[in-house]
């Protein structure tokens, strides 16, 4: 089975690698590219395929035609920066200047006027995209989407607590915290509206729009009180979100949008919202939706198995099997293909599964988990194994070979010269849609991390975790000032 093993060590702190998934690990590490010097390279104003944008501007991809993905979304850029500021954190130093021409970048588009609004009111923090030299996009669009602002407030205060460690908290509390501070005030507002769904399409409430947002408000408020500052709407208000994301749970699974659009519901908006929701210092809390929680793989079996008979490329795989996945079976944007990244990210939450199982030193099955284990380990039963177990053993190692799975196939459909498109089609494999992916790119590199046991700072799922008895559509209204950044 292919891992990801001679990629990571390719891409240690420090070390660009010549890396890419391609059909064997030989040609991977023959490659000419990498994938994080892909993802530099669709980043302005320095990148090679950014060629336009501002310093620290985020360019989707390079395709600027059917589809045309020349410009910057907020989602976007904040889980790509995400990625790589762990990527700084964790000993690449290089990546400083390119993180902050980001945040800089995002103090200026903090105070676009938009078609979703402006900054008076914080509404123009939801605006979806905008042009690559920072100037609004005022063509239709599927707007609000209110799961940017809490984004990008959880890829600053990451990087804003290393500084902070590093005692350079006046830097954080004039650079980053204004920027953070509106984006929590914008979450605390609105996150109780409508809005549209990460994919663009479905209006109405996203699983994984809730879950950013609960997460953004937790550690805000711990990121404040760092700072010597209070985010009264951060305590107010994320008991109350926890609560409302409660709501997407069908029993055996997640219903990724709390719309009427005529779907199942399985989508990979679940496990995005899994991986990015990961604690490596928490438990397997169903709560909080961890990668290791029992309704987390509940999700993740459903999930995978609606696309086992839709797609050529998954002929013949049997349930326990890796396949390729897409956004949800009932796409047909370009053609409903699968995705490298939704592929990745179910490769992810496994990975991120067996580093919590390791901490916590055993892992459980129950009723709701129990289905995703037996398509792994047939004699899988109900009950408490620890680490010194032989079932332990039996089941990690099947988890492990699982996941190890996703990323086969995306090997498998990833072309020679190792570039990353958004999908690969459903009946030969051949990337297709847009070219250059940085979100593609940005999600190998964070699996192939996970795979060799790197993980981020915890943000206090487990202290976060309490749910309120009665659930309340509440909202605190936000204040919002004009950010600026000055010298790092």
């Amino acid at each position: 089975m292919l891992t990801l093993n001679v990629l990571t060590a390719l891409l240690a702190p420090g070390v660009l690698s010549s890396a890419l998934p391609a059909r064997d690990l030989n040609a991977r590490a023959e490659s000419d590219s990498s994938a994080l010097q892909s993802i530099l390279n669709n980043i302005g104003a320095g990148g090679s395929a950014a060629s336009g944008a501002s310093a620290g501007i985020v360019v989707a991809s390079p395709s600027k035609s059917d589809p045309n993905y020349f410009y910057t979304w907020t989602r976007d850029a904040a889980l790509t920066f995400k990625v790589l500021i762990d990527e700084f954190i964790a000993g690449d130093s290089s990546l400083e200047s390119t993180i902050q021409d980001y945040i800089s970048a995002q103090a200026k588009l903090q105070t676009v006027s938009n078609p979703s609004g402006d900054l008076s009111d914080g509404s123009g923090l939801a605006e979806p995209k905008y042009n690559v030299d920072e100037t609004a996009f005022t063509g239709a669009w599927g707007r609000p989407q209110r799961d940017g602002p809490a984004l990008r407030a959880t890829a600053l205060i990451a990087y804003g607590n290393h500084l902070i460690s590093n005692e350079k908290e006046s830097v954080v509390k004039s650079n980053i915290w204004p920027i953070v501070q509106n984006d929590l005030s914008y979450v605390a507002q609105y996150w109780n509206q409508t809005g549209f769904d990460l994919w663009e399409e479905v209006q109405g409430s996203s699983f994984f729009t809730i879950a950013a947002q609960h997460r953004a408000l937790v550690e805000g408020s711990a990121f404040a009180k760092a700072l010597g500052e209070s985010c009264d709407g951060c305590d107010s208000q994320a008991p109350q979100v926890l609560c409302f994301l409660q709501s997407f749970w069908n029993g055996k699974a997640v219903v990724s949008n709390l719309a009427n659009n005529g779907r199942t519901g399985l989508d990979a908006n679940s496990v995005l919202a899994s991986i990015a929701n990961f604690d490596p210092k928490g438990t397997c809390d169903d709560v909080t939706f961890q990668p290791c929680s029992a309704r987390a793989l509940s999700n993740h079996k459903l999930y995978v198995d609606s696309f086992r008979s839709i797609y050529n490329v998954n002929s013949g795989k049997e349930a326990g099997t890796a396949v390729a996945v897409g956004r949800y079976a009932e796409d047909t944007y370009q053609g409903g293909n699968p995705w490298y990244l939704t592929t990745l990210a179910a490769a992810e939450q496994l990975y991120d599964a067996l580093y919590q199982w390791k901490q916590q030193g055993s892992l459980a099955i129950t009723e709701t988990s129990l289905p995703f284990f037996k398509d792994l380990v047939s004699s899988a039963a109900v009950g408490e194994y620890p680490s010194s177990s032989d079932t332990y053993s039996s089941v990690t190692t099947a988890v492990k070979k699982y996941a190890d799975g996703f990323v086969a196939v995306v090997n498998q459909y990833t072309p020679s010269g190792g570039a990353l498109a958004e999908q690969f089609d459903r009946g030969d494999g051949k990337p297709t849609s847009a070219s250059d992916l940085t979100w593609s790119y940005a999600a190998f590199l964070s699996a192939a991390r996970r795979e060799a046991g790197t993980v981020p700072a915890s943000w206090g799922a487990s202290s976060a975790n309490k749910v309120p008895s009665q659930c309340e559509g509440s909202s605190a209204k936000g204040s919002y000032t004009t950010p600026s950044v000055g010298s790092w």
